[in-house]
């Protein structure tokens, strides 16, 4: 769930903007941030953003910022002690509507997340309105997170392979489209979420994008519900393959499925004016090797070569 209030199109919006108290805030919140949070580590800011909002708000720019700020703020919260990211993306109008917030734990179950997300905005609705607002989100995180973290206990190698043996699931590969994946955010996040998920498969940035996951049917639903709430242009499952597992599947077995080892980005000879487009006879020849040439056709409609 993400905390929104978006209206109309950013880049439209943006063309006719003055320099304006919103984004004089809106970049002083940024170095805030930055001055509190100086490690990579605790803070991750899109550079390209936050580089044009400056240019534009200090006067060595004509033309509004092409793109909206956008940044993660990683945190680390004692009793239990979990790592929690937040996500935030700026409507052109914030700080007079709220942003648009993403939090993720791995320790949250989707209800307990859904319930952190509703309690947040409705805090947020109530205190921060027309005020720059991340710092007091970070900080009710820390005060509340206790209550929506559940401590998670390892399962010895036995209860694992009970677990196992006792579910009923199926290895799922899903094939995701986006118009296309720029944010260098985004692009981390793909690559964090598919490994915590122990997911194979890729992802190929530009445009368009192509994000392929594949693994436990619940660990791709998990991963698409966290990537399709993120702000895109247009994002969708082009294709899904699902196998149904029997009662004695193991980690073995699983593997047996997959079409790749691992989860990477893929990168074929980007060119074009901005570097964002891939070599599809590169990509259609990746595909290729993986036995999944057919997947080509689906997302472009012509047959690869």
């Amino acid at each position: 769930m993400v905390l929104t209030v978006w209206c109309g199109v950013w880049e439209k919006k943006a063309r006719s903007m003055a320099c304006s108290d919103d984004t004089k805030a809106q970049l002083a919140e940024i170095e805030l941030l930055l001055s509190m949070f100086p490690s990579e580590e605790e803070l991750q800011v899109d550079q390209l953003s936050h580089a044009e909002l400056g240019a534009f708000v200090e006067g060595s720019a004509d033309t509004p910022p092409s793109t909206r700020p956008q940044f993660s703020v990683m945190l680390k919260v004692e009793n239990p002690e979990v790592n929690i990211t937040l996500s935030c993306t700026y409507p052109i109008d914030y700080p007079r509507v709220l942003p648009e917030i993403t939090v993720r734990c791995p320790e949250l179950s989707r209800a307990q997340q859904t319930q952190l997300h509703s309690d947040l905005s409705a805090y947020l609705s109530e205190n921060c309105c027309g005020d720059v607002c991340v710092l007091s989100a970070v900080q009710w995180i820390k005060d509340n997170a206790q209550k929506y973290v559940t401590r998670s206990i390892p399962l010895s190698e036995s209860k694992k392979e009970s677990v196992l043996t006792q579910s009923k699931e199926s290895f799922t590969r899903l094939w995701i489209y986006s118009h296309h994946i720029y944010n260098k955010i985004k692009r981390k996040n793909i690559l964090e979420w598919s490994k915590e998920l122990n997911l194979s498969g890729f992802s190929m940035p530009g445009k368009p994008g192509i994000v392929c996951v594949e693994g436990l049917q619940s660990a791709c639903e998990e991963f698409w519900a966290r990537v399709k709430v993120l702000t895109w242009k247009r994002i969708m499952i082009r294709h899904r393959e699902d196998f149904p597992l029997d009662n004695t599947w193991t980690e073995d077995r699983i593997d047996s499925f997959r079409k790749f080892t691992s989860f990477n980005e893929a990168i074929f000879d980007p060119h074009g004016n901005r570097g964002n487009h891939m070599d599809l006879g590169q990509l259609f020849q990746f595909l290729n090797d993986k036995g999944c040439a057919d997947i080509f056709q689906m997302y472009f409609g012509i047959e690869g070569r």
